[in-house]
């Protein structure tokens, strides 16, 4: 018994550390944190308590590791804490709050090679692109979703009467659309958002704490970005389908109209196919505009493409036309340009919704020469 308190009181000088309620140097914080793991080991491995708070200490290790840049040392790190934060998990839902986090973090982890600087997704487009992930970088983000959606059962799991787990149910919810959207799951990415955006929002309406309606704001509005950015990689179809199963929210249904028109559907079709009056679908479509991107590559004679200056390579904001009438247009005029390399040269055109990405992800491709396959207009 006294060593399990003794263990404990150095359990808590430590997160007294870690908050930044006491301070310590990098050397003393860190000698503590490899004393505490030590300590810990032995009453883990019959004390629920202290396997809980082992398996935070090691994702604490982790999470250090992971900012030295040792993305391998935090894998293992988190991995062995996990195993500990399970066992305790089922004695008490503080427990299995810390091994859901856990889940979390280490999906964070194994997944952070398929996401940019900007923590957005590599290959947003999936089987699609036309540079996706190596086999090792697929396996792991792969893993990375499998560990995500089992901190949200995790989650769902727990009483949903407190706050703090159907934050956590929320939050957890967002991290899975974040892994799927890495995998090129853009759809199903979508739905788990919009999920999430519905628990946010029950939240804030029914948080008597101030701090907590504002993190709910704040999630809102991260998860809003997220839902205008994924819904320009799916297709109409796609989104028709989400309206069906009535997660096409509607304060996104403009941007879903001007989908469909930038993809060639007609404001008929949309009405449809969305559910509403044509007349809605007209109005939005004259208020709601879309900016397209685009860019004129030339083929040299070294084989090497080469990206045409200004006005070439630019961007307008558009109203109520499609990719296709875009890209059509570009083509006449660059084919009367001075910057026209002539009949028989090899040069292409893409224009993208908002950005330049993938090639595959552009709404409108032109591969115009020779030796081109034919006009590959999407």
């Amino acid at each position: 018994m006294a060593q399990r308190e003794a263990v404990l009181r150095l359990d808590a000088q430590w997160a007294r550390i870690r908050s930044g309620a006491a301070h310590a140097t990098p050397e003393e914080s860190e000698r503590l944190l490899a004393e505490l793991i030590g300590a810990l080991r032995e009453p883990a491995r019959t004390d629920p308590e202290c396997a809980a708070r082992l398996g935070l200490r090691l994702a604490d290790l982790a999470a250090r590791r992971f900012a030295a840049g040792d993305r391998a040392g935090a894998l293992a790190a988190v991995e062995e804490g996990l195993r500990h934060a399970r066992e305790a998990a089922g004695h008490a839902p503080e427990y299995a709050r810390w091994y859901a986090r856990g889940l979390i973090n280490q999906g964070v982890w194994l997944a952070w090679p398929l996401s940019d600087a900007a923590r957005l997704p590599r290959h947003p487009l999936g089987d699609a692109a036309e540079e996706g992930p190596g086999f090792m970088e697929r396996a792991a983000g792969e893993r990375a979703r499998d560990l995500t959606r089992a901190a949200v059962e995790v989650w769902a799991a727990l009483d949903r009467g407190d706050p703090v787990n159907r934050r956590g149910l929320a939050q957890a919810k967002v991290f899975l659309g974040d892994r799927l959207a890495e995998l090129g799951l853009a759809a199903e990415a979508f739905a788990w958002a919009v999920d999430a955006e519905a628990d946010f929002r029950r939240l804030l309406r029914e948080a008597p704490d101030p701090e907590v309606a504002q993190e709910a704001e704040e999630a809102l509005d991260h998860v809003g970005r997220q839902l205008e950015r994924r819904l320009r990689l799916l297709s109409f179809d796609s989104l028709a389908g989400l309206r069906a199963d009535g997660l096409l929210p509607e304060g996104l249904l403009p941007r879903a109209v001007v989908a469909a028109r930038i993809q060639g559907f007609s404001a008929a079709e949309a009405a449809h196919r969305l559910g509403l009056e044509v007349e809605q679908v007209s109005t939005m479509l004259e208020v709601t505009a879309w900016r397209a991107v685009w860019r004129v590559d030339v083929r040299a004679a070294d084989g090497l493409w080469t990206a045409e200056p200004h006005p070439w390579r630019d961007g307008a904001t558009v109203r109520d036309r499609s990719a296709r009438e875009v890209g059509e247009e570009l083509v006449r005029g660059f084919v009367a340009s001075p910057r026209y390399p002539g009949e028989g040269a090899l040069w292409r055109i893409r224009v993208w919704w908002h950005e330049e990405g993938d090639p595959a992800g552009a709404r409108f491709r032109l591969v115009v020469g020779a030796d081109a396959p034919g006009p590959t207009p999407s």
